[in-house]
C-alpha cells in the first residue's frame, strides 16, 4: 500500500550538529524513507503516536491550493509498514494543514483549515474544522469550529483544555489571539492581540513540566517589517507574554514544531529558507531565545510542516517535499545524542 522505497542515502548517516554551529546534542539520521504519493499533491503532514500506534495525517489535492484539499491518515505499528486508515472531506471546503493530538479521554482529534474555496489557485478565507476517532478508521463528521477569515492552525492539550493560537487567514485582521476550550470544539478567546508585529500566522504551542508556555510563531514578510521566527513564553495563567526573536536565518520559518525530549532539550523543525528552500532540524534554547540549525532533511522545492513524535529514543519527522519532482510524504528517524 505504501512506497517501500527507501531515499537514496548512502553516507547520510553522520554527526550533523559540528556542521552548522554549537549545541548540546548531535544529531544521527537513521532513515529517511518515502511512505506516500498517491494524490497529485501531497502535504502539510503531522504525527501522532497512541494506543501502540503511529498517525500520520496531512492534505491530499491537484495542487498546493485546489478545491479538493482532503485529509489523508496513514497508520502504523513500527513506523516502517504503513496503511490508509482514513480519508476525510468536507463538502465545500478546501482541508488544509491537518494537526493530530490526543485529547484528555484517549480520543485522537484531528484540526486543519477549511476554506470554501471555488477554483483551484484561488484566495480564500480559511477557518478551522475538527474531528475525532477513537480508532484512526471512523471519525466524526468535520465541523467548523473556526469560521473562515480567522485560522486556528493547531491545538496543545494541556490539564485538560486545548490551547491554539489564531490568526488573520482573509478578513480576519493581523493579530495573533491565544484561544482555549476544554472539549476541542468550542472556543473562547483568552488573550486577545496576543501578538501583531510584522505578519504572523502559523504557531505552535508546548508546555514543559512545571506548565511554563512556549510558543514558535511563524512571520511572513510584509513590506519592510520583520520576518523571522519568534518564540513567546507565558507562566501558567498564560496572559503574560515575552516575546524573542530568533533573526533573519529563520525568516519565514514555514510550518514551525517543536517537541521537548529527554535531558530537557527542545528540538524544533520547519522550513528554512538559505540555500534554497528545504526543510531542517534545529536546535531551541528557550532560556537563550536562541534557535540552531542541526541538519537539513533531504528536501526542496514546496516542502516543510514536519510532525514530530518522541519515542523509544529517536525522534520519529513526517514531512512533505517536491525534490523529487512530486510532492511526496517522507518518513525521518533521527537519534538525538
Amino acid at each position: 500500500m505504501t512506497d517501500k522505497r527507501h531515499f537514496t542515502l548512502m553516507s547520510l548517516f553522520f554527526l550533523a550538529s559540528c556542521s552548522f554551529g554549537a549545541a548540546p546534542v548531535t544529531v544521527e539520521v537513521l532513515e529517511v524513507k518515502k511512505i506516500w504519493d498517491k494524490a497529485p499533491h501531497n502535504a502539510f503532514t503531522d504525527l501522532v503516536r497512541c494506543n501502540d500506534t503511529f498517525y500520520c495525517a496531512f492534505r491530499e489535492g491537484r495542487g498546493h491550493v485546489s478545491t479538493d484539499g482532503k485529509i489523508r491518515i496513514l497508520e502504523s505499528k513500527d513506523a516502517d509498514r504503513w496503511e490508509s486508515a482514513a480519508l476525510i472531506s468536507l463538502s465545500g471546503y478546501d482541508l488544509r494543514d491537518a494537526h493530530l493530538s490526543v485529547t484528555p479521554d484517549g480520543r485522537l482529534m484531528l484540526i486543519g483549515g477549511a476554506a470554501p474555496r471555488k477554483e483551484d489557485k484561488q484566495s480564500a478565507p480559511t477557518g478551522s474544522f475538527v474531528s475525532f476517532s477513537k480508532d484512526g478508521m471512523r471519525w466524526t463528521e468535520p465541523q467548523i469550529v473556526v469560521e473562515p477569515g480567522r485560522w486556528l492552525w493547531c491545538v496543545t492539550w494541556h490539564e485538560g483544555k486545548a490551547y491554539g493560537v489564531s490568526y488573520g487567514a482573509g478578513s480576519g485582521g493581523r493579530s495573533l489571539d491565544l484561544l482555549v476550550s476544554t472539549d476541542g470544539v468550542h472556543y473562547e478567546t483568552h488573550v486577545g492581540r496576543l501578538y501583531e508585529q510584522g505578519r504572523p500566522s502559523e504557531v505552535t504551542l508546548r508546555f514543559d513540566a512545571d506548565g511554563t508556555c512556549y510558543a514558535l510563531v511563524r512571520r511572513d514578510r510584509s513590506g519592510s517589517e520583520p520576518s523571522s521566527a519568534i518564540l513567546g513564553i507565558s507562566k501558567p495563567g498564560y496572559t503574560q507574554w515575552k516575546w524573542k526573536d530568533f533573526g533573519p536565518d529563520f525568516n519565514g520559518f514555514g510550518g514551525p514544531n517543536f517537541i521537548l525530549i529527554p535531558g530537557g532539550h527542545w528540538i524544533a523543525a520547519g522550513r528554512m529558507h538559505p540555500g534554497g528552500s528545504h526543510t531542517a532540524l534545529t536546535y531551541l534554547d528557550v532560556e537563550k531565545g536562541t534557535m540552531t540549525k542541526l541538519v537539513k532533511l533531504p528536501s526542496g522545492g514546496d516542502t516543510s510542516y514536519p510532525g514530530l513524535v518522541w519515542h523509544d529514543g529517536l525522534i520519529y519527522i513526517s514531512y512533505y517535499s517536491s525534490h523529487e519532482g512530486k510532492t511526496s510524504i517522507y518518513l525521518a528517524k533521527v537519534k538525538i545524542k
